[in-house]
């Protein structure tokens, strides 16, 4: 899927050009006399394990990457912490309530439907309830650090590997 280029200003409405500011080419809107901004978009994650080191991973029902398996996550919503958002991706992907131990980082990184992703993963080893695929998962599984499936997306892995590398020492 190709990510779109705005075409209009979303002040104005009028046609966008391109123009030299602030050290780089931007879009650019002549009749406000403005550039347009492209931000990344906002997400967060979180790394679960249970008390026997498994982590939890959902496997996708939608796209993108539909059938890999990933952290339970999503995109942060107008009014909600990152840490609200992460929480409540874990409730509706998964059914389980947790409580965030630490951040274990933030990456941004290309996505399919927006030009970058910012996202932030937490770690969470308290939790309740019990695991059911819910929402955008078709499957919901714990795994131990041996037989890891393939992860669907760079950034969930890069989290995973800080959490076995580093947080587990």
């Amino acid at each position: 899927m190709q990510k779109e280029t705005k075409q209009f200003c979303h002040f104005c409405a009028s046609p966008l050009g391109n123009n030299w500011v602030e050290g780089r080419m931007r879009q650019y809107c002549a009749r406000c006399r403005k550039p347009i901004y492209e931000n990344p978009v906002p997400a967060a994650c979180v790394v679960l394990v249970d008390d026997r080191n498994r982590l939890l991973l959902v496997k996708r029902r939608v796209a993108p990457k539909p059938g890999m398996w990933c952290l339970p996550g999503g995109f942060v919503e107008c009014g909600e912490t990152p840490e609200l958002a992460a929480l409540r991706e874990l409730q509706e992907e998964t059914g389980l309530t947790g409580r965030i131990n630490t951040l274990i980082g933030v990456t941004a990184s290309p996505g399919t439907l927006y030009r970058s992703i910012l996202l932030v993963g937490y770690l969470v080893t308290s939790f309740s309830g019990s695991a059911t695929a819910g929402d955008d998962a078709s499957d919901v599984n714990f795994f131990g650090s041996e037989n890891l499936p393939d992860i669907a997306f760079e950034s969930h892995q890069s989290f995973i590997r800080v959490y076995y590398s580093i947080l587990t020492l």
